[in-house]
């Protein structure tokens, strides 16, 4: 039976939903076509009709999950402006209701050791995510100097991931806490204007 368009993109939607999610729980490689499919309720001819492999899914995938974490920063930007939309990202990003839901939090975090090790597009699609994610934060940073501001944004999201992935690491839940209030604490500092900082 021919499929509609209508439901093709639904069955996209799903299979890009439950791809996600698995790879940020078990990484890439762990994450087996079977699982996905059982997951998103369809058949491998389904998810093979729609990307043609595995690499072309983690690829999108990656997109995906990163167009969603994106939009969470875009609703905050909405709400506060400059120097506050990026504390209030901040301190979302390195709280523990994040560090609880790897499958639902942001991709970087969960599959940066995983894509290292993986194919030219999935790496290229990583990339691409990475460089918009220190754009977004470049524009929040406090500052004159578009060069500062990016290096900056460089140097706060690097700690926010390693903060992260340490929090989620250790099986003290004392300690991971302490990771994670103080990356937010030392990161928050660099979203201080150092111009305002003096006169104050």
């Amino acid at each position: 039976m021919r499929v509609s368009k209508e439901q093709a993109a639904q069955n996209r939607q799903h299979i890009l939903t439950a791809a996600a999610r698995l790879f940020r729980e078990h990484g890439i490689t762990a994450t087996g076509v079977d699982a996905i499919t059982k997951d998103a309720g369809l058949t491998h001819g389904s998810l093979y009709s729609q990307f043609g492999s595995k690499e072309a899914i983690a690829a999108e995938a990656i997109r995906f999950a990163a167009t969603r974490s994106k939009r969470v920063w875009q609703q905050a930007v909405e709400r506060k402006q400059g120097t506050k939309a990026l504390r209030s990202i901040v301190e979302g990003y390195l709280s523990p209701a994040h560090r609880d839901s790897p499958g639902q939090g942001c991709v970087i975090a969960a599959l940066g050791a995983d894509v290292a090790r993986q194919p030219q597009s999935v790496r290229d699609a990583f990339t691409k995510e990475l460089e918009d994610v220190f754009e977004v934060l470049a524009q929040l940073m406090p500052g004159d100097n578009p060069s500062r501001r990016y290096e900056e944004a460089i140097a706060a999201f690097a700690a926010m991931v390693g903060a992260l992935i340490l929090a989620r690491a250790v099986n003290d839940e004392t300690l991971s806490e302490r990771i994670l209030q103080t990356a937010a604490k030392r990161v928050g500092a660099l979203t201080t204007d150092r111009k305002q900082a003096r006169r104050s």
